[in-house]
């Protein structure tokens, strides 16, 4: 005896009858005799004084109708701001939130007035340890993207300025990085010759990134972030290595002294041409890339070790760029077939607005080759700001730095600057040397421009062969074998992405190999999306939980009924394929009662929890799935349908259809009132 308080009303004095069937196989009827009935109508197998056998207690829930505005204005503030950004604005006063609006699209003004000269002490060493990295890496790159090396010193000034106002991310070191400058190089080459052509080359460039960032600083207004995540950590793992392959293949050229080389990107192309041309190699162009080489590697190896002594790795570059510089002005070794970079044209950036090109011949050109190194280099920043944030436990708004980034790269086609995002190695050095907020960027762009002004003249006799080993020395670490190793252990399928990115860089092209990683992430999308996972459900002995049989070897079957659990929407894309998973999981379930003599199936439970939502296909599915199972003398049960699933189900006027009796609050439901309904036709 005890008292049972339901939806509809109050029951005392409820008389249970202890002859209900299956308590040990079945534990939610022990829940039952313990707190009272519940379920549909058709539940309930004990006896109620007050005429009240069927009390009904648990529904599933219809949601409220909601206006087509409502509707539309609640899925695109799910879909595009998941994060609320306008939350900071809610009951503030006007000129609040004028100035959280200005702190917003300018995070500069947020940190700028709490600014002290203790975090100044951190910040200037950091600027001028980066700023020593900086400089020999921004004429490697440029180089690397078949530019004039002043050029990768000019993208080492002005956008730094830019990303410190506008960036969220404290550690973030701006600059060109490896692989936007062999995208460009590699994309820019097929049809146009930087040698023959060089100022057609450079306007196609500056014109290129332009368009990276008005592609970048797009996806920033229009939150469109999402489209970046197609690259997934696998593909980006293999893209990255076969691009650090084919880039330091590539610097064979200036590690050997070889004046005529292939421009093509494979790794075919690049070891014959390597071989081809083996009376262009100089030794002493050889021992020297060897030397400094082994010493940046060595530095590496240090810093790595010991991550104390960051500032060995650091200044390995630079402290590589004077040696070699020293030398080959003191033995004159440019004489004896050493390649030098020669003259360096003083002063700060020019304007280049006027040198971008949107003739028709080359449009579609620089907005290809814009749409790859924006795509990729945002990619690299977003990743390296959110890893470095995550350290020191701070938020990087990812939409905001798609903004900053845009912006950036905008400018900097216009100040004569090429493609430029957040640099791993630059970061880490930052991070190492203790930056505190973005003024590190600062005191390294004005470094640089004390370089443009005063020193570029002290370059002229750096040798070639020295940038190469640079350029190798830092995409060496894009090659992460341990990540590799790590997802082809977890899952095989994106090993295949991982390998099919790798194989296609290496052996097709870099733009070929960023293809194939795209279309495999896409396809691995697809096959989620259009083969879902359904699996077989059995209650766990002593509960009331229906677990995977495959997963949990405890969890056993109930006789009479197929319980199947649906991991995915129910959408057109997948619909056919769940009608024919649930009526072969119907036949092999039969096929196993036939042969193990068991009591015949009679009931098909749909364990719809993870169905997130339905459309009118998936709707139509259902009804088809309802009306073959009676005609094979089953019974179709739903458990479980969410919100979503209840308001198609609602507004397709189905829900009469498939039967209210048929939709149950959860799998204990559906399998105790289907069991009450045989006893009552027994």
């Amino acid at each position: 005896m005890f008292e049972m308080v339901g939806n509809s009303g109050r029951v005392d004095n409820c008389h249970i009858d202890n002859t209900t069937s299956y308590p040990s196989k079945y534990p939610e009827m022990d829940t039952v005799r313990d707190h009272g009935c519940y379920g549909t109508e058709s539940f309930c197998s004990f006896h109620v004084d007050h005429k009240m056998s069927h009390e009904k207690v648990h529904k599933v829930g219809i949601p409220e109708t909601k206006s087509v505005a409502h509707q539309f204005s609640g899925k695109m503030k799910e879909t595009f701001f998941p994060d609320d950004p306008f939350r900071q604005f809610k009951g503030q006063p006007c000129g609040k939130k004028w100035l959280l609006g200005l702190q917003y699209l300018f995070p500069i003004l947020e940190w700028a007035p709490k600014y002290k000269l203790s975090l100044f002490k951190s910040d200037i060493i950091s600027g001028l340890t980066i700023a020593s990295l900086a400089i020999p890496q921004g004429i490697s790159y440029a180089k690397l993207a078949s530019l004039p090396p002043i050029i990768g010193l000019y993208s080492s000034f002005v956008p730094p300025i830019i990303y410190a106002i506008l960036g969220s991310s404290r550690d973030l070191g701006v600059g060109p990085v490896s692989i936007a400058s062999l995208l460009l190089g590699a994309m820019l080459r097929e049809q146009v010759s930087p040698i023959t052509q060089h100022k057609l080359y450079l306007q196609l460039a500056l014109t290129s990134t332009f368009f990276a960032g008005i592609f970048q600083a797009s996806l920033g207004i229009f939150r469109l972030g999402f489209i970046i995540d197609f690259l997934s950590r696998a593909t980006l793992v293999g893209f990255m290595a076969g691009a650090a392959v084919i880039v330091s293949l590539q610097q064979l050229k200036g590690l050997l002294g070889i004046t005529h080389f292939t421009p093509k990107m494979d790794i075919i192309s690049v070891l014959r041409s390597t071989f081809q041309n083996e009376k262009e190699w100089t030794w002493e162009t050889i021992l020297m890339g060897v030397f400094f080489l082994a010493l940046l590697l060595i530095a590496r190896y240090i810093s790595k070790g010991k991550p104390n002594l960051f500032w060995v790795s650091a200044a390995a570059p630079l402290t590589s760029v004077i040696l070699s510089t020293l030398f080959v002005f003191a033995t004159r070794t440019d004489k004896h077939g050493v390649q030098i970079i020669g003259h360096l044209q003083k002063g700060l950036n020019p304007p280049s607005s006027n040198m971008l090109l949107f003739g028709a011949e080359y449009l579609a050109l620089t907005i290809k080759t814009g749409l790859v190194t924006g795509l990729i280099s945002l990619t690299e920043g977003i990743a390296v700001g959110r890893t470095f944030a995550s350290i020191n436990d701070y938020h990087v708004d990812g939409n905001k730095e798609m903004l900053a980034i845009g912006l950036m790269n905008m400018a900097g086609s216009c100040t004569s600057c090429y493609v430029t995002t957040g640099s791993f190695s630059r970061s880490a050095v930052n991070y190492n040397a203790g930056c505190k907020t973005a003024v590190s960027n600062l005191v390294m762009a004005v470094s640089v421009m004390i370089t443009l002004l005063l020193l570029t003249p002290l370059f002229y006799y750096t040798p070639n062969v020295v940038l190469a080993a640079i350029i190798v020395g830092a995409v060496l670490g894009l090659i992460d074998y341990h990540t590799a190793y790590f997802i082809w252990k977890v899952d095989k399928v994106d090993f295949l992405a991982c390998m099919g990115a790798f194989v296609g860089v290496i052996f097709i092209s870099v733009q070929m190999g960023l293809v194939i990683a795209v279309g495999i992430s896409v396809l691995k999308i697809l096959l989620h999306v259009t083969r879902p996972h359904t699996s077989l459900l059995g209650n766990i002995p002593g509960t009331n939980y229906f677990r995977n049989v495959e997963q949990y070897t405890e969890a056993t079957r109930i006789p009479a009924f197929l319980i199947i659990r649906i991991d995915a929407p129910i959408y057109f894309a997948n619909s056919t394929y769940l009608r024919e998973r649930i009526l072969r999981w119907v036949h092999d379930e039969e096929d196993r009662i036939e042969k193990e003599k068991e009591d015949t199936l009679q009931f098909v439970i749909l364990d719809l929890t993870a169905v997130t939502t339905i459309d009118t296909t998936g709707v139509n599915i259902l009804v088809e799935v309802k009306k073959t199972l009676e005609k094979r003398g089953l019974q179709l049960a739903l458990a479980n349908p969410g919100g979503g699933v209840m308001e198609k189900l609602q507004k397709a006027n189905l829900i009469q259809s498939l039967g209210q009796d048929c939709l149950f609050l959860a799998v204990g439901e559906a399998v105790s009132s289907c069991t009450s309904s045989l006893k009552s036709q027994a």
